[in-house]
C-alpha cells in the first residue's frame, strides 16, 4: 500500500491529508473487523430469534399437550368417582335387599319351626286321644256284655248315656284334630315353598352383590395406585404421610367408618361386611390422598409459555438447589400446594422471595420476583398467584428460581412435578 494523500480543497485554499501505509492497513484492519462484527452479531441475533420462536412453539405444543392430559385425566378421575358412588349405592341397596330377605327368612323359618312344635303337639294329642279311645272302646265293651240278652237294654242306663257322650266327644276332637292337622300340613308346605323361593333370591341378590363388589373393588385399585404411586416418586413415606393427615381430624363415624355388626354364637366372620369394610378403607384412603395432594406441591408454578433454563444439580462449580423457569417479566407465579407464607421480602441473592411452609415438613421457594403480592403470614390455596417473575437480585435475566425443601434439605423440584403429571 504506497503512500497516498487526500487533497481538501476549500474557497480559501487547498489542504491534503497524507495517508500513510500504516494507516492505510489500520483503516483497513478496523473496517474488516468492523464488518465481521456486525456478521457475527446479526447472525447471533437471527438465530436466537429463530431459536427463540421454536422454543415459544414447543412450549405452546407441550402446554397444550399438558392441558389435553390434565382434562382427560380429570374427566377419568370423575368418571371413576361418579362409577365409585353408583356401584356404592348399588351395594346398599343390595345389602339393604339382602337384609330384608334374610330379615324373611329368619322370619319363615321361626314360622317353620312353630308349625313343627304345633304338629308334634298335635300328634301327641292325637295319641293321646287314640289311646282313650280305645280304653272306652274296651269299656263300652264291657258294657255291652252286660245288656240283658232278652230286652236288649244294659244293666247301668247312666253309664250307656255316659259312654255314649264321650264317644262324641272323643269323635268331635278327632275331627278337630284332622282339621287342624291338614291346615298346618299347608301351611308347613307354604313355608317350605316361601324359603325355597327367598333362597333362590338370596343366592341372586349374592351375586349381583359379588358383581357390585368386584366392580368397587376395580374402581378403588384404578383410583387408589396412581395416588400412591405419585406420592412414592415424589419420595415421600405414604404410611408416615396418611398417618399424618389422620391425625389432622378429630371428628370420629361419617360415611367412610367401617360396619360394625354383632357376631353370631358361633363368632364367625360375615365376608360380605369385611368386602364392605375394604372398600371403605380404600375410600377412606383414596380421600385422604386427595386432601394430600392439595397440601404437597405437585403443580406447576408458571403456568404461562415458559422455558426450561437450569435444572436442579452442581453447576459452574456451585450446587443449584432448585430449577430455573424463563419467561417474560410480570409471568404470574403461582403457589404449587396450600401453605401458609412464611417469608415474603428482599433476600439479598434471592432478590425478592416468598417462602411457602407446606404440611409434611415441605417448603417452597420463589425467588427472583419482580414484584410480591402476599405477606407473611398469609394463607394460601395451591394455584393461588404469590409473585411477577422478574430479574432482582443475582440474576443473569428475567426467570423464576423455584425450590422445594423437605424438613430442610433441598430436593429436584422436578420430581414433584413430573409424578403430578402422572395424575393431574
Amino acid at each position: 500500500m504506497p503512500e497516498k494523500r487526500l487533497f481538501l480543497r476549500s474557497g480559501t485554499g487547498t489542504r491534503f491529508i497524507r495517508l500513510t501505509p500504516l494507516s492505510q492497513i489500520f483503516a483497513l484492519v478496523t473496517s474488516a473487523a468492523f464488518i465481521g462484527w456486525a456478521i457475527v452479531a446479526t447472525a447471533i441475533v437471527l438465530l436466537d430469534t429463530i431459536g427463540t420462536g421454536n422454543f415459544r412453539d414447543q412450549a405452546r405444543r407441550d402446554q397444550a399437550i399438558y392441558e389435553d392430559r390434565l382434562n382427560a385425566l380429570a374427566n377419568e378421575r370423575d368418571t371413576r368417582a361418579q362409577e365409585a358412588l353408583t356401584a356404592q349405592e348399588r351395594f346398599n341397596t343390595a345389602l339393604a335387599q339382602v337384609s330384608e330377605m334374610q330379615s324373611e327368612l329368619l322370619t319363615s323359618e321361626d314360622q317353620r319351626r312353630e308349625l313343627d312344635r304345633a304338629m308334634e303337639v298335635m300328634q301327641a294329642t292325637l295319641r293321646r286321644v287314640m289311646g282313650q279311645r280305645e280304653l272306652l272302646q274296651r269299656d263300652l265293651d264291657q258294657l255291652g256284655a252286660q245288656l240283658d240278652h232278652d230286652t236288649g237294654k244294659p244293666v247301668d242306663d247312666s253309664s250307656s248315656e255316659s259312654v255314649a257322650s264321650t264317644m262324641d266327644y272323643v269323635t268331635d276332637t278327632l275331627e278337630d284334630v284332622a282339621v287342624e292337622r291338614d291346615h298346618a300340613r299347608r301351611r308347613a308346605f307354604q313355608a317350605h315353598e316361601e324359603m325355597a323361593n327367598l333362597e333362590l333370591e338370596i343366592q341372586f341378590l349374592e351375586e349381583k352383590g359379588d358383581r357390585i363388589f368386584r366392580q368397587l373393588e376395580e374402581a378403588m385399585s384404578i383410583s387408589v395406585k396412581p395416588l400412591d404411586k405419585m406420592f412414592r416418586n415424589a419420595g415421600l413415606n405414604t404410611d408416615r404421610l396418611l398417618e399424618q393427615v389422620r391425625r389432622g381430624y378429630s371428628g370420629q363415624g361419617g360415611a367412610l367408618s367401617p360396619i360394625t355388626y354383632a357376631p353370631d354364637a358361633l363368632n364367625t366372620v360375615d365376608p360380605t361386611v369385611d368386602r364392605a369394610n375394604n372398600i371403605l378403607a380404600q375410600l377412606d384412603k383414596l380421600n385422604i390422598y386427595r386432601i394430600a395432594a392439595e397440601k404437597a406441591p405437585f403443580d406447576m408454578p408458571v403456568k404461562s409459555t415458559h422455558r426450561y433454563t437450569s435444572g436442579f444439580g452442581p453447576r459452574w462449580g456451585q450446587m443449584h438447589n432448585g430449577s430455573d423457569f424463563a419467561a417474560n417479566r410480570g409471568t404470574p407465579i403461582y403457589a404449587t400446594a396450600d401453605g401458609v407464607v412464611t417469608r415474603a421480602e428482599w433476600g439479598s441473592g434471592y432478590g425478592r422471595v416468598v417462602y411457602v411452609k407446606h404440611a409434611f415438613g415441605i417448603e417452597t421457594r420463589y425467588a427472583h420476583l419482580a414484584k410480591i403480592r402476599v405477606k407473611k403470614g398469609q394463607r394460601v390455596s395451591r394455584g393461588q398467584r404469590i409473585g411477577d417473575m422478574g430479574n432482582s437480585g443475582r440474576s443473569t435475566g428475567t426467570h423464576l428460581h423455584y425450590e422445594v425443601r423437605v424438613n430442610g434439605k433441598a430436593v429436584n423440584p422436578m420430581t414433584f412435578i413430573k409424578a403430578g403429571r402422572d395424575v393431574f
